[in-house]
């Protein structure tokens, strides 16, 4: 099934586009949602709300070439808002139980899993340096694969900031990087 297919039977609320229409988007959500809370539960939690909301008003789900941008514009929506409830309420705990005893299999040997955990942790905290509206333009062009003007849009900024943020944004990244000793 397509997307383009599915969509106006998840309108009418069909039960196996739904769970199409959740598949095809779910990787972009709970990605989207980890980079902003760093956290594997808060991700999943937020992207099931996330879906929620999305049910809730199957009506409104816009046609292929705008049901990403939308789906991307609730999830970073509903991250804000929960970080907003996460800073006036601080977690008690800085890791996760998950993160400290992830036991589970990967087909990597131990030192490539090594450096790919340790790459993935500098580039997380140098995106964590950036500017809110840099780090938001990374995420959403770099990683969700998002036009400039669909990024605009979202972030309800002109095109034009968009353009030049975005460059400044990667250079920024880049420096951070190869102050961490990423560079090269």
């Amino acid at each position: 099934m397509e997307l383009s297919q599915a969509l106006p039977l998840v309108r009418r609320g069909d039960e196996l586009a739904w769970e199409f229409f959740v598949r095809f988007f779910q990787g972009r959500v709970f990605g989207l949602a980890y980079h902003y809370t760093a956290q594997a539960e808060d991700a999943r939690d937020l992207a099931q709300d996330v879906f929620v909301r999305i049910y809730q008003n199957l009506a409104l789900v816009p046609d292929e070439p705008g049901c990403l941008p939308w789906i991307i514009r609730i999830t970073r929506n509903a991250c804000i808002d929960h970080l907003r409830r996460r800073k006036a309420r601080p977690p008690l705990w800085d890791l996760p139980a998950e993160e400290l005893f992830d036991l589970r299999a990967t087909d990597q040997n131990p030192e490539e899993a090594h450096l790919a955990a340790v790459r993935k942790t500098m580039v997380h905290r140098a995106l964590q340096e950036l500017t809110d509206l840099n780090r938001e333009i990374i995420l959403l062009k770099e990683i969700q694969g998002l036009g400039l003007e669909e990024i605009a849009a979202i972030l309800e900024v002109p095109l034009g900031t968009v353009k030049s943020r975005s460059n400044r944004a990667r250079l920024e990244l880049a420096q951070k990087l190869c102050a961490a000793g990423m560079g090269g």
